[in-house]
């Protein structure tokens, strides 16, 4: 039997990392807040984690994807974590399943920022990591509880919650 690896987790940005600025009224990026959420969670699963980018998911690149995608393709775990940014989460999760890697991957996010104390952030990390956990080989969307195929969700706009197509 072959030694279980750790769960690949890739930090990208997103609201999930935010900090806000009391004085000027701003959301902007410091460290991630990963190991502390961990933590908080009183987490006992085997993790490496890496820092790929801070950055709002609005701003990601098609030259930024490619990084995470190499990242994932490159891991030696079959299961991956990436947090990231709701907003173009369902993108980045396309370009990856494009490429048909035999790895669980999935992508979770928040709609809050942690720092705010009342985030989303916690509970999607901790269901995202059980899903990679118990997920056959694919890339899914993990938000408020559930999973979703990458390329049968999207975020509502008007409600702010990820939805079935």
């Amino acid at each position: 039997m072959s030694e279980k690896k750790p769960i690949r987790i890739y930090v990208t940005g997103g609201t999930f990392d935010k900090e806000y600025d009391e004085i000027n009224g701003i959301l902007y990026f410091q460290d991630s807040h990963l190991n502390e959420i961990l933590e908080l969670g009183r987490s006992r699963i085997d993790v490496e984690t890496r820092t790929l980018m801070m950055i709002d998911s609005l701003e990601m690149t098609d030259q930024d994807r490619q990084l995470i995608l190499n990242h994932c393709r490159d891991a030696n775990s079959n299961q991956i974590v990436i947090t990231h940014g709701t907003d173009t989460m369902v993108e980045t999760a396309k370009i990856i399943a494009k490429a048909k890697l035999d790895k669980t991957i999935i992508l979770t996010g928040a709609m809050i920022p942690y720092k705010f104390g009342t985030s989303d952030g916690l509970f999607n990390l901790g269901s995202a990591l059980a899903f990679a956990q118990s997920l056959p080989y694919g890339v899914y969307i993990a938000m408020n509880g559930r999973y979703f195929d990458n390329d049968k969700v999207r975020k509502n706009k008007n409600t702010g919650i990820f939805e079935e197509i």
